[in-house]
């Protein structure tokens, strides 16, 4: 009898102890989830304000990838800058004796030439060569007595004489194989205004044909003579063909680019 009183006065002494512990263990636990709760719930809104790694993707840019028809366009411009460098002949050195000195920019279409000949500057710019086809009407009777240069090739070039402090003459010149044509002669005055009209003078072929064949003479002295304007024909053909090379570098470099 005494045994089981004092174990019932023991369970019912732990009786209020247990449910204090479980009320606390749920307290606990309450307020835990109360706390990841709100956690998530702050995590959840302020998801706008923290980037997500997921939302960007960071990757290697492509490589540009060529057109196929700028492909297409290269290979021809190689092709025949191949066909161009394959077919190109060096002219001869320049003559012994060659009164000029000779400047060539790589680039620009004209050949300048200088020298110094007693007190005079003569300058000439020369052009490019040009080979014109002319046809002769085969019904005139009356053809022109110059058709056979139509068929020749020819180089114009402008002869500036100058002397220090004065005029200049300036000579429109074409030269044809062994032979020069003066087109024109001015007088260029420096201190007349650039908005003047210089009185240019006569027809050349208007001339008496001994001042004519003086001119001539005045320019050969001068350096402006068959032999000179032979070898400038051909240097200006061999000219024409590096600089339509080269062209064709530049275009490809830019289709490369």
């Amino acid at each position: 009898m005494v045994i089981n009183t004092i174990l019932r006065r023991s369970a019912s002494s732990l009786t209020p102890l247990a449910a204090r512990l479980l009320s606390g263990q749920r307290s606990y636990g309450g307020a835990l989830l109360t706390a990841v709760n709100h956690t998530r719930k702050i995590i959840s809104n302020d998801s706008l304000l923290i980037p997500s790694a997921s939302r960007y993707s960071f990757s290697a840019a492509p490589a540009l990838k060529r057109p196929s028809s700028d492909e297409s366009l290269l290979r021809v411009i190689e092709s025949e800058i191949q066909c161009s460098e394959e077919s190109f002949e060096e002219g001869e050195d320049i003559p012994e004796g060659f009164p000029f000195k000779l400047d060539d920019t790589l680039g620009q279409q004209t050949v300048s030439l200088t020298r110094e000949y007693q007190g005079e500057t003569i300058h000439v710019e020369v052009e490019p060569s040009s080979l014109t086809t002319g046809q002769e009407d085969e019904d005139d009777d009356d053809a022109d007595d110059n058709s056979e240069k139509d068929n020749q090739s020819s180089l114009p070039m402008v002869v500036r004489v100058s002397k220090t402090g004065g005029p200049s003459l300036e000579f429109g010149v074409t030269a044809y194989p062994d032979e020069i044509v003066i087109d024109s002669l001015s007088v260029k005055d420096p201190e007349m205004a650039e908005d003047q009209l210089p009185y240019e003078g006569p027809r050349l072929d208007e001339l008496d044909e001994n001042l004519q064949k003086a001119f001539h003479k005045y320019l050969e002295i001068r350096g402006i003579k068959p032999s000179a304007t032979n070898f400038l024909h051909e240097y200006m053909v061999n000219k024409e063909h590096r600089e339509y090379t080269n062209w064709l570098k530049n275009l490809k470099k830019f289709v490369e680019a």
